[in-house]
């Protein structure tokens, strides 16, 4: 520092003016200037270097940036300007993948002849199961080492459905391009073929002139009008017409069929709009809790109801509630007039009508009418008579035993024994509780809830979990446009549903919700969900759905991922929400950060566009949302993957 002073006091005597100081030093000022001198040109030398970039320098440098395969420790010894001007334009662009190829190394698209793939409805798998009561047309899910790990593709020339109510009546052919039924079921108008459309015109086998006109006759015999009929039931469904039609009632169906000779039935309906699942009546109870439905209905269903003990119309009382009806048509009903088209003798059709009958007797069911082509069956409101029956004509029917859970039924066997209903004070009484008339059914407190026979689940409990879901799902229109815009969606899925508040929030839009209840929930709490006018079914995530690949627009999930870790492997269950879901379909999942992440990071490879956000209560919650959408993609031309082959 002192040093440093020195130099400042002679540079200030240099510049003065008096004689003796200017003298004195001048030999002092003439080094000062020299020096200042030398340092400007050094300086200049420094950063105008005389040596010459070539191109081919630059190209070199290049190369050592931006070629993954230069080695790291190459060195060179060409000088580069530190002043080079920077360019911010892109020199190494990669074109935009076209609109119909995959991406994705680890988890690959599956070969195209999967893009109707159902795992546990597998039509080569079926045939090693017993053909016995049609067992083999069950769910019969692969073996671990089996499950496929790729993503299903969209048929070529996919497109998004139609919005309802359009799309009860058409569907595009290129998204399930089958047209078996169109010649299989011509004369019965279920649907047909115009252009690049399936038209479906409503009809039935038991109703060619469309099921509008079939459900005003069934109308004119049970009341479908004042909101007490809300949760249907249609085993057989075809094309689902029937609950396409019962849903400008207010009534909602869930139907079901197998995957069987009727090629693409299930998926028809989806594709139009309408609830529907792949099942059957064989040998296992349907994944519906005990009293769901307040109405049945078959028409032409093929099934045996009067055989086998009556099991599979025991089944139906299962899940029909208190006072339900059930409803026939086809073979046997009106037997006299169709006896000659059916190709039966009068005789074998009046033995099945006669089974029938005895077996609605034995269920203490009791029948309202038979009118043309239609017969009504009324099951009891309350068991204090039918006990009494029992007690009187020994029937041979038996109640159930307690230990046997009315609402278990997930893999669980048929039993020819009869389901009893909950016990009544008053003969007058509605066994479980009566229920209130759509729409106020949707929020009043639910049986189940009300006389308390869910253990941990109260009244304010309910009521504070229908307010929260209309935050939450306010919260969600602000996340995912799609699911804002109304008409977007209409085939929903809320893969836990708990006590159906998402789907409860939702009633006012175009859109209907599958609830699913995981069979490893702690509370069973399906029969709140029927109880409230939704519907839904059981569901183990460690396993596919019964249903068709893009199934639905929309998957909800509320910690499912926490709900099965150390159960399944969490790639398992996003390959098969992958697989349900549609191209361009959204997901929101809501879990712990932690869980969210990994998600995350198998979404990223599965050709979906994910974000992580905050909770709706701030970023200070550990539980956060994730928004995805799943890309467009399909299989290739059928003329680009024929030439693949060779």
């Amino acid at each position: 520092m002192a040093n440093t002073n020195n130099f400042l006091t002679q540079f200030l005597n240099c510049t003065s003016k008096k004689p003796n100081t200017l003298i004195t030093n001048l030999y002092f000022c003439t080094f000062a200037t020299f020096l200042f001198t030398l340092c400007y040109f050094l300086g200049l030398w420094h950063n105008y270097p005389t040596t010459t970039v070539t191109t081919a320098t630059v190209a070199t440098a290049s190369n050592l940036c931006f070629n993954p395969t230069t080695n790291s420790t190459t060195t060179t010894t060409s000088a580069v300007p530190s002043f080079t001007n920077l360019e911010f334009a892109a020199h190494h662009n990669m074109p935009d993948p076209p609109p119909t190829a995959a991406r994705g190394p680890h988890l690959p698209p599956c070969a195209w002849s999967y893009y109707e793939y159902t795992p546990c409805e597998d039509q080569k798998r079926s045939l090693q199961f017993p053909r016995a009561r049609l067992a083999y047309r069950e769910r019969h899910c692969p073996a671990a080492e089996d499950v496929l790990r790729c993503r299903i593709p969209a048929p070529y020339g996919y497109k998004q459905p139609l919005r309802w109510p359009a799309s009860r009546d058409d569907a595009w052919f290129a998204n399930a391009p089958h047209k078996e039924l169109t010649v299989e079921k011509k004369g019965q108008n279920w649907v047909r073929v115009e252009g690049d459309r399936f038209k479906f015109p409503g009809g039935g086998t038991m109703f060619p002139r469309g099921a509008d006109r079939y459900i005003d006759d069934i109308g004119k015999l049970v009341n479908l009008r004042d909101g007490s009929i809300r949760t249907a039931i249609d085993t057989g469904c075809g094309v689902a017409s029937f609950g396409a039609y019962l849903l400008s009632r207010d009534i909602l169906t869930v139907s079901f069929a197998p995957r069987d000779t009727h090629i693409s039935q299930v998926q028809f309906a989806l594709e139009r709009g309408v609830p529907a699942l792949i099942g059957i009546l064989a040998s296992i109870r349907l994944p519906y809790p005990s009293r769901a439905f307040d109405l049945a209905h078959c028409s032409r269903c093929l099934i045996p109801w009067g055989k086998y003990e009556g099991v599979y119309l025991t089944e139906v009382d299962r899940v029909l509630r208190p006072g339900g009806y059930w409803i026939l048509s086809g073979p046997p009903i009106n037997y006299q007039n169709h006896w000659r088209g059916w190709e039966r003798t009068r005789e074998s059709l009046r033995d099945e009508q006669d089974e029938i009958e005895d077996v609605a007797k034995s269920l203490c069911w009791k029948k309202l009418v038979q009118k043309d082509d239609l017969a009504v069956w009324q099951k009891p409101t309350n068991h204090v008579h039918c006990k009494l029956k029992r007690k009187i004509f020994k029937t041979s029917r038996p109640f159930c035993g307690v230990a046997q859970d009315p609402d278990t039924a997930w893999y669980t066997k048929l039993d020819t024994c009869l389901t009893p209903l909950p016990e009544v004070k008053d003969i007058k009484e509605i066994s479980g509780g009566g229920l209130s008339k759509w729409p106020k059914r949707l929020t009043s407190i639910p049986p189940r809830i009300r006389s308390e026979s869910l253990e941990g689940i109260t009244a304010e409990m309910f009521t504070e979990n229908t307010r929260l879901w209309k935050k939450r799902v306010a919260y969600y229109k602000g996340l995912d446009h799609q699911l804002a815009e109304r008409g977007r969606y209409r085939n929903l899925l809320d893969m836990n549903s708990y006590l159906g508040g998402f789907a409860a929030a939702l009633v006012d839009d175009p859109v209907w919700v599958m609830n699913i209840v995981p069979v490893e929930a702690e509370i069973n709490t399906l029969g709140v969900v029927y109880e409230r006018g939704l519907i839904g079914t059981y569901q183990n995530w460690c396993e596919a759905m019964s249903t068709y690949p893009r199934t639905y627009d929309f998957i909800h999930g509320d910690s499912v991922f926490s709900l099965y870790q150390n159960r399944c492997d969490m790639v398992d269950i996003l390959l098969e929400m992958d697989r349900i879901l549609r191209p361009e379909g959204s997901v929101i999942l809501r879990d712990d950060v932690d869980v969210l992440t990994k998600v995350k990071s198998i979404a990223d490879e599965m050709q979906w566009d994910v974000r992580i956000t905050d909770h709706e209560e701030g970023p200070y919650e550990r539980q956060k949302i994730l928004i995805a959408v799943k890309e467009y993609w399909t299989a290739p031309p059928p003329e680009r993957d024929q030439q693949s082959k060779h």
